[in-house]
Protein backbone atom coordinates (compact mmCIF):
# COMPACT_ATOMS: atom_id res chain seq x y z
CA UNK A 1 0.00 0.00 0.00
CA UNK A 2 1.01 3.32 -0.85
CA UNK A 3 -0.06 6.82 -2.18
CA UNK A 4 1.22 10.34 -2.92
CA UNK A 5 0.74 13.41 -0.71
CA UNK A 6 1.82 16.83 -2.11
CA UNK A 7 3.53 18.30 0.31
CA UNK A 8 6.95 20.47 1.95
CA UNK A 9 7.97 18.16 3.81
CA UNK A 10 7.70 13.96 4.96
CA UNK A 11 4.30 12.73 5.91
CA UNK A 12 4.04 11.03 9.23
CA UNK A 13 0.99 11.53 10.85
CA UNK A 14 -2.66 13.15 9.80
CA UNK A 15 -1.57 16.70 10.69
CA UNK A 16 0.83 16.92 8.30
CA UNK A 17 -0.71 14.93 6.10
CA UNK A 18 -3.72 17.58 6.47
CA UNK A 19 -1.31 20.20 5.01
CA UNK A 20 -0.31 18.64 1.69
CA UNK A 21 -2.07 19.96 -1.31
CA UNK A 22 -5.21 18.11 -2.04
CA UNK A 23 -5.74 20.84 -5.08
CA UNK A 24 -2.05 19.43 -7.33
CA UNK A 25 -3.23 16.12 -5.89
CA UNK A 26 -6.00 16.54 -8.30
CA UNK A 27 -4.45 17.36 -11.09
CA UNK A 28 -2.27 13.99 -10.72
CA UNK A 29 -5.41 11.95 -10.26
CA UNK A 30 -7.01 13.68 -13.58
CA UNK A 31 -3.76 13.66 -15.68
CA UNK A 32 -3.43 9.70 -14.50
CA UNK A 33 -7.28 8.81 -15.13
CA UNK A 34 -6.79 10.54 -18.43
CA UNK A 35 -3.92 8.04 -19.31
CA UNK A 36 -6.37 5.09 -18.51
CA UNK A 37 -5.25 4.42 -14.86
CA UNK A 38 -7.37 4.80 -12.19
CA UNK A 39 -6.28 5.50 -8.91
CA UNK A 40 -8.07 6.39 -5.52
CA UNK A 41 -9.61 9.99 -5.91
CA UNK A 42 -8.40 10.97 -2.67
CA UNK A 43 -4.77 11.21 -1.04
CA UNK A 44 -6.08 9.98 2.04
CA UNK A 45 -6.79 6.74 0.13
CA UNK A 46 -4.24 3.75 -0.49
CA UNK A 47 -3.06 2.65 -3.68
CA UNK A 48 -2.38 -0.92 -3.83
CA UNK A 49 0.52 -2.97 -5.63
CA UNK A 50 0.36 -6.94 -5.80
CA UNK A 51 2.45 -9.28 -7.62
CA UNK A 52 -0.61 -9.54 -10.54
CA UNK A 53 1.67 -6.51 -11.68
CA UNK A 54 3.96 -7.11 -14.17
CA UNK A 55 6.99 -5.25 -15.37
CA UNK A 56 5.70 -3.31 -18.26
CA UNK A 57 2.29 -2.70 -15.61
CA UNK A 58 4.95 -0.64 -13.39
CA UNK A 59 7.14 0.35 -16.46
CA UNK A 60 3.89 1.86 -18.05
CA UNK A 61 3.04 3.28 -14.56
CA UNK A 62 5.81 5.02 -13.65
CA UNK A 63 6.08 6.80 -17.01
CA UNK A 64 2.53 8.03 -16.98
CA UNK A 65 3.63 9.48 -12.96
CA UNK A 66 6.69 11.01 -15.08
CA UNK A 67 4.55 12.58 -17.62
CA UNK A 68 2.01 14.01 -14.92
CA UNK A 69 5.04 15.48 -13.02
CA UNK A 70 6.37 17.30 -15.37
CA UNK A 71 3.17 18.81 -16.49
CA UNK A 72 2.21 19.82 -12.99
CA UNK A 73 5.14 21.05 -12.18
CA UNK A 74 5.76 23.53 -15.51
Amino acid sequence: MFTFFFAEGPVTNFPTAKKSDTTLFSRFFSGMLNRSFYIAPSQFEALFLSLAHTEDDLGRTLEACRAIFREISA
